[in-house]
């Protein structure tokens, strides 16, 4: 795990010019900054900035995030921000109300996040199938093993393939099933990564419970994958249509 997080890594990236880069190129710009944070398990509080590029389209709105738990919270961008260990290390800070916003674009950045830590956690899995030996091979080479990882990368990439969908004529629809994508993988990373890397993997001697950590907080901010899946089915049927979302 990286140990620049926070405002360090806020005044890192600032300095980067991410500002300039997310006004400019976005689509660059967000998939490379969220997939880096999940990956190397960091986080900064550029969702923010996300959310208030978008609060700023939608004519001065308040920019903050419903929280899974019913209230609303917002990333504390101050250096003596406590980091709490039941949100992933994360420090969030509830406040009192929120405006409701059109969240497409956090949506996506929290996709992007998502997939980086399904990442690492498929990549700790893999490193420990490889080293691990039992009966006389490495773990690697037994098929349950090898299946629960191909599960884990085929859901990786198939989150992926939908958060780069254009998006263009149904751009909240494709927002809300990427991110519901993406934490439905990072949720199938935890726990087929956990049953592969076995006991060790719940202690805290290992990196991967502070994926699991993050990757459940994650998928909770700005609507679950379950309830995220729940919205979508219920607006198509309401359209009485589903449109197409992808040219294949």
């Amino acid at each position: 795990m990286l140990s620049t997080s926070g405002a360090e890594l806020d005044a890192a990236l600032v300095g980067l010019g991410w500002g300039d880069m997310l006004t400019d190129m976005p689509e660059l710009a967000v998939p490379l900054v969220f997939r880096l944070l999940g990956e190397t398990g960091s986080h900064a509080s550029v969702l923010n900035d996300v959310v208030q590029q978008t609060a700023d389209r939608e004519l001065g709105a308040t920019p903050e995030l419903p929280f899974a738990g019913g209230g609303w919270v917002v990333w504390d961008r101050s250096a003596t921000a406590p980091e709490h260990p039941a949100l992933g290390g994360l420090p969030l800070r509830r406040v009192d109300d929120g405006g409701l916003l059109r969240l497409a674009d956090a949506r996506r950045a929290l996709g992007w996040w998502l997939v980086g830590t399904a990442r690492a956690m498929l990549t700790l899995a893999c490193q420990h199938a490889l080293d691990r030996v039992q009966f006389g091979r490495p773990i690697a080479s037994f098929q349950a093993v090898r299946h629960r990882l191909a599960e884990t990368l085929v859901a990786i990439e198939g989150a992926e393939a939908t958060l780069s969908l254009p998006g263009a004529d149904n751009f909240d629809l494709t927002a809300l099933l990427a991110k519901a994508a993406a934490g439905k993988a990072a949720l199938t990373a935890a726990k087929n990564c956990q049953q592969v890397i076995a006991g060790i993997g719940f202690t805290e001697e290992h990196d991967l419970h502070l994926h699991v950590k993050r990757a459940l907080v994650l998928d909770g901010l700005l609507g679950s994958s379950r309830e995220l899946t729940k919205k979508a089915g219920a607006g198509l049927r309401a359209r009485g249509s589903v449109p197409r979302l992808a040219q294949l």
